[in-house]
């Protein structure tokens, strides 16, 4: 009897625990799936997402990173070294500069079980370090308590398995008011170098938290706001934004939490973090000894909080399967108990999707074929259900539409791309997630031809778009919404000079040729004035925009298309300073432009990249560089081992450096503003090019040209002197014009005749070969001596090679490398005067420096 019953209770539980799997799988998400809020909301983004994703959650990460090898009993890649990096390494700067972006700008919370901040720098301020001033709390009405859960506390230096610094401290809490004597927490770190650093904050989830904490960032004098839904995620790290700070500690640094609520309930607060960081998990005695970013999936989560169970399921004997497992568990953990995982305990954040960014081995015998983009599903689980009751045939519809956009954007930008396949197979970062999810191997990392697109940021770029169009309209078809995709980044953007202190900005919207519904809406502003960070943006309805400005300050301006599926990437920054009305006007043009991969080989038998001889130029910083590739011969293709093609070292490895930040308008503004006699504007060199701007408005125009040239190899080209811009240059200087041009290639990149002579006849100037930055860290010039950026470097782009420029018929040498060999020419009649340097003015690292040099520079174009 007691063995009938005890079948019984069996078959009652094994029906319980399988019955929903036995009804109808569902294709779309319900409307209990739909009643959810948004883990985080920016409440200072001025424009409504109604077509995108907001209030959607999306999983997504950047495919393997360094982990232990318990065995070799070594720190190691899941990858090797191939074309000056590594899958490890290489997926992030689709992910981390591009995709990730792109889905916020069209709002979702993305989630990643990976650190996704490249800053190496990080700082923790705790409750239970009350050392003022970093830790404040201000009571007005409710006091702070401490909350019955336990909270994070930074204990060590390392962390070995199974420690939990989540477990290791204590946690704060308040009753909310409704009223404005609000009661606050100030957390106030020492930003030991200004830069960018994302923000992270900790809490506890109770039975009386609210869906609407109050978190204020202050950054470099602005003030950004954000709404937390503590009612889920509680006892982990919650990210914010990423957000420019100085260095030094001020309250124009920080973050606050206040208990200012619609809602009846407690607010609770915990630690704060800033920046990425090091990785501080010990293995066998030792760390990784590299950026967190750059670890692998299960040292991040252990660091974040999660279950041992979440990321050592092989306890901690197998970090390689450990870290595969841990990316899927993480979401599962995050996600359970939401409406989209329902049926398994978890923190509640209603993660609805996933995808993970690889990249693929195989190679191509030729040489010169694609092997392409390969998509990942499994449907063949959990009978084809996932916990919601979705079907997994969810999945597969998702890998379809992820290959087919990405093929068919390609193919219409770049003239051809491979399309592989959709595999339905059981992999575990398809299989384990309890939400539809995809793998998408991007390209092969190694075969050449693969990465000849792969290394150019403007492919990954496309790429990513591509990526996120599929999430977009997948999660729309889901919920039975309508979607919009954001726009693309607004063009020919100019500042003019108008009356009395005002300036107008102009800029026109761009059609996306790709996508029908990414028409531009209206335009955001975002405003910088001197010193501070840019604001949050102004919303405007037309493509211009006046401000009056305060005489003497600097304003720096960022231009943003938006709709209603979300907003683009932003313009360059341009700058303007107006000192008085009468003021001579100077004119600042940006004619860098130039995002590329490293010197391309191929020819004479030998492929890859030479990242000694150019090392490119990246969309912002990267740190996705292993090192110098060794070995160039096309008929070692396959050999993994050090003598195959593309293996590369380990040298870079850790190292982030700075790219392209489009800012340098504002360097040159700044330094001539700091003479306080002139006024200056700016512009795109696109403006200037198609007719926008009339040169002969201006007393002394200012162009940067950076790291343009015409490479030869990218998939645009940047060239320096374009034909437009040479016109338009030639008939300013025959109308008296004044002319300033600085940029590391801007003599070498005129190839033919025409251009040389152009460089002769009106720029004063002969080639004299190219300068190597061992030769040339300090210029001399000026009546001082300046040190410029001319090493990779993590604080702003290196000139590592410069061009020496000989003056031609009457011109002068103005400065010199430190070799003796010309840097900068200058040219006076009284037909018109010229100085041109062989080098980026914004490369000269001191800013007073900057100021002298300019101030001498205009007054030898103006003043004399």
């Amino acid at each position: 009897m007691i063995v009938l019953m005890l079948l019984i209770v069996c078959n009652i539980v094994s029906y319980a625990q399988s019955s929903s799997h036995n009804k109808k799988p569902t294709t779309r998400w319900t409307e209990t799936n739909e009643k959810t809020k948004a883990w985080v909301t920016c409440e200072s983004r001025p424009n409504k997402i109604k077509y995108g994703l907001d209030n959607r959650h999306i999983a997504l990460w950047a495919s393997h990173g360094r982990y232990y090898d318990l065995k070799k009993e070594q720190w190691r890649w899941q990858r090797p070294n191939l074309f000056c990096t590594t899958e490890d390494l290489y997926t992030q700067t689709i992910v981390v500069p591009f995709l990730m972006p792109m889905l916020q700008n069209a709002g979702a919370v993305v989630v990643s079980p990976r650190e996704r901040d490249w800053q190496t720098n990080e700082i923790i301020i705790d409750n239970d370090n009350h050392s003022a001033p970093y830790y404040r709390e201000i009571i007005t009405n409710n006091a702070w308590e401490t909350c019955p859960s336990r909270g994070f506390s930074h204990l060590r230096q390392t962390y070995t398995d199974g420690e939990n610094p989540f477990n290791d401290g204590t946690t704060r809490m308040a009753q909310t008011t409704k009223s404005k004597d609000i009661s606050a927490v100030i957390y106030q770190p020492y930003i030991p170098e200004a830069g960018k650093y994302a923000v992270y904050v900790s809490y506890q989830t109770t039975k009386n938290s609210i869906d609407d904490a109050e978190y204020v960032v202050n950054h470099k004098g602005q003030t950004t706001i954000f709404r937390v839904n503590q009612q889920m995620g509680g006892g982990t790290w919650v990210y914010l934004g990423t957000f420019d700070f100085d260095k030094g500690c001020s309250i124009n640094g920080s973050v606050m939490l206040t208990n200012n609520s619609k809602k009846n309930g407690v607010v609770t607060t915990d630690a704060v973090r800033f920046g990425g960081g090091m990785g501080n998990i010990e293995r066998a005695g030792t760390t990784s000894g590299l950026p967190r970013a750059l670890e692998a999936a299960r040292y991040f989560c252990q660091w974040a909080g999660m279950p041992y169970s979440v990321y050592s399921s092989k306890n901690g004997k197998d970090d390689y399967s450990d870290d595969i497992n841990t990316r899927s568990l993480y979401i599962n953990h995050l996600a359970g108990g939401s409406p989209y995982v329902p049926n398994k305990s978890g923190l509640n954040v209603p993660i609805e999707l996933s995808l993970a960014v690889h990249s693929d081995a195989g190679y191509k015998l030729d040489g010169s074929s694609l092997v392409g983009t390969l998509a990942i599903c499994t449907t063949n689980h959990n009978d084809g259900q996932l916990n919601s009751g979705l079907s997994r045939q969810t999945s597969k519809s998702f890998a379809d539409l992820l290959l087919n956009t990405i093929t068919d954007d390609l193919q219409r930008l770049y003239g051809r791309w491979t399309k592989r396949a959709v595999w339905d197979k059981n992999y575990s970062e398809t299989r384990l997630p309890e939400m539809p999810s995809a793998i998408i191997e991007t390209l092969s990392h190694q075969n050449f031809p693969d990465m000849r697109f792969g290394q150019d940021p403007s492919f990954r770029f496309h790429y990513a778009r591509a990526l996120y169009k599929s999430i977009l309209k997948f999660t729309s078809e889901l919920h039975r919404t309508k979607y919009v995709v954001a726009p693309l980044p607004p063009d020919h953007f100019r500042i003019e000079q108008g009356s009395s202190n005002k300036i107008v900005l102009r800029w026109k919207g761009v059609t996306d040729r790709l996508e029908s519904t990414a028409k531009p809406k209206a335009y955001k502003v975002y405003t910088a004035i001197d010193n501070s960070d840019f604001d949050n943006g102004a919303i405007v309805k037309g493509q211009s925009y006046k401000v009056k400005t305060q005489p003497g300050k600097t304003y720096s301006f960022r231009v943003t298309a938006i709709n209603d599926g979300g907003e683009s990437f932003p313009t360059q920054a341009l700058s303007a300073s107006i000192v008085h009305k009468s003021a001579r006007r100077c004119l600042v043009v940006d004619g860098f432009q130039r995002i590329a991969s490293p010197q391309v080989i191929d020819y004479n038998g030998m492929q890859g990249f030479d990242i000694l001889s150019d090392p490119g130029v990246s969309f912002g910083k990267t740190l996705g560089w292993s090192g110098a590739q060794q070995q160039f011969d096309k008929t070692m293709m396959g050999d993994e081992s050090v003598n195959g093609l593309g293996y590369s070292g380990n040298e870079m490895i850790g190292q982030v450096i700075a790219g392209n930040d489009f800012n340098y308008v504002a360097t040159h503004a700044k330094a001539i503003a700091d003479a306080k006699i002139y006024n200056v504007v700016s512009c795109s060199r696109e403006a200037l090019e198609q007719g926008f701007v009339n040169l002969n408005d201006y007393d002394c125009v200012d162009i940067l040209f950076g790291l343009q040239r015409n490479d030869g190899y990218s998939l645009r080209p940047y060239k320096t002197f374009t034909a437009q811009l040479t016109t338009k240059i030639t008939q300013y200087l025959q109308h008296g014009g004044r002319l300033l041009t600085s940029g590391a290639y801007l003599a070498s990149d005129m190839q033919t005749t025409q251009e040389q002579d152009f460089l002769q006849r009106w720029l004063k100037s002969t080639w004299g070969g190219a300068n190597r930055s061992d030769s040339k860290g300090t210029i001399l010039g000026m009546n001082t001596s300046m040190d410029i950026y001319s090493e990779l470097n993590a604080q702003h782009y290196a000139a590592t090679t410069t061009d020496i420029l000989h003056p031609a018929s009457d011109a002068i040498c103005a400065m010199q490398y430190a070799d003796g060999s010309s840097a900068a020419t200058a040219y006076s009649s009284r037909a018109y005067r010229t100085f041109t340097m062989g080098f980026p003015f914004e490369c000269i690292r001191d800013e007073a420096k900057r100021a002298w040099v300019m101030r001498a520079i205009l007054s030898y174009l103006l003043e004399n």
